[in-house]
């Protein structure tokens, strides 16, 4: 069995039904979903396979966040607005963290915990950056 997982969730049941963008690591598979129901758009769903070293990376980027000390009790509730998600399993320690949607670091600023909300604000900012980068890379196709 893998030692390392991690999801993401943020999503919120709105006019346009259930939106959310959602991202997987295990096992060597990265999977993506994103559900946009403005202007009809339709649901994307991605699924690849990476590379030992991009799993290192993953690995790095979660372990040098500290996000694993953290603690969500303090955290902004879900609401209307909606909710996040971040489940990661690294090792033996395992963590499964909802809150609010965050839109600003002002909302973190005027959080319970600034300290360990902003650890989970700027982990979820790397994650999606470079979940996004490898989904770009991976399914663009170039003009001829």
């Amino acid at each position: 069995m893998s030692d390392f997982y991690v999801r993401y969730y943020s999503g919120h049941h709105g006019q346009h039904g259930h939106e959310f963008l959602e991202f997987e690591y295990s096992r060597g598979r990265l999977r993506y979903a994103n559900n946009s129901n403005y202007r009809n758009d339709d649901l994307i769903r991605k699924e690849l396979w990476v590379s030992p070293l991009m799993v290192e990376e993953l690995k790095r980027i979660v372990e040098e966040s500290e996000i694993m000390k953290e603690d969500d009790v303090k955290w902004p509730k879900k609401n209307i607005v909606g909710r996040q998600e971040l489940e990661v399993r690294l090792g033996n320690d395992h963590i499964s963290f909802e809150t609010a949607k965050i839109g600003s670091l002002v909302d973190v600023q005027e959080s319970d915990d600034p300290e360990g909300l902003r650890v989970f604000y700027y982990l979820v900012q790397d994650l999606k950056c470079l979940i996004f980068s490898l989904i770009s890379l991976h399914f663009k196709i170039k003009p001829i």
